[in-house]
């Protein structure tokens, strides 16, 4: 299908929670713990709204999601947001799915006030493409918390500064 079949929603729904279980665990990349609170965000946000704090962008075609961001500010802070998630279905990834997400979600946080966004993920190998792509759309490496998640996997943090432009 062409590019332009894709859509892309803030809303969140009650089919939601399935539908992002299945995306996160078909990535191969988390752990039932971490899939449990991919769901767990979408129920925190159908339950509470803009209140939660939690914010979605959803990429579908038809009626399949094809990948998805949930972001929100960081509590505590002035113009800080998080990237919770960026994941996008293994079958999709090359079509620029991820970076329109990301590139959208960046607008979002702006619009919400965002100044910077910080993302995480693991040091370890399998997550190279990751670090790459976050590298890929303007973010640098801030720090590395060696053997945060377990003893030799760490956790690298990436910001990026939000240009006047998306506000």
């Amino acid at each position: 299908m062409m590019a332009d079949s894709i859509t892309y929603r803030e809303e969140v729904k009650p089919g939601d929670r399935q539908a992002i279980g299945r995306l996160v665990r078909a990535t191969r990349f988390f752990s039932e713990e971490e899939i449990g609170i991919a769901v767990e965000l979408v129920e925190e946000r159908l339950s509470k709204g803009d209140a939660s704090g939690y914010f979605f962008l959803l990429a579908e075609e038809g009626d399949r999601l094809l990948g998805y961001t949930c972001f929100g500010p960081i509590p505590g802070t002035v113009h800080s947001f998080d990237l919770y998630w960026i994941a996008v279905d293994p079958g999709e990834q090359g079509r620029g799915v991820g970076r329109k997400l990301m590139a959208t979600s960046e607008t979002l946080m702006a619009e919400r006030g965002g100044m910077r966004v910080y993302a995480d993920t693991s040091s370890r190998p399998q997550y190279e493409p990751t670090r790459a792509f976050y590298l890929s759309c303007g973010y640098v490496q801030e720090a590395l918390l060696a053997d945060f998640y377990a003893p030799g996997d760490g956790k690298v943090i990436f910001v990026k500064l939000l240009s006047a432009r998306s506000h």
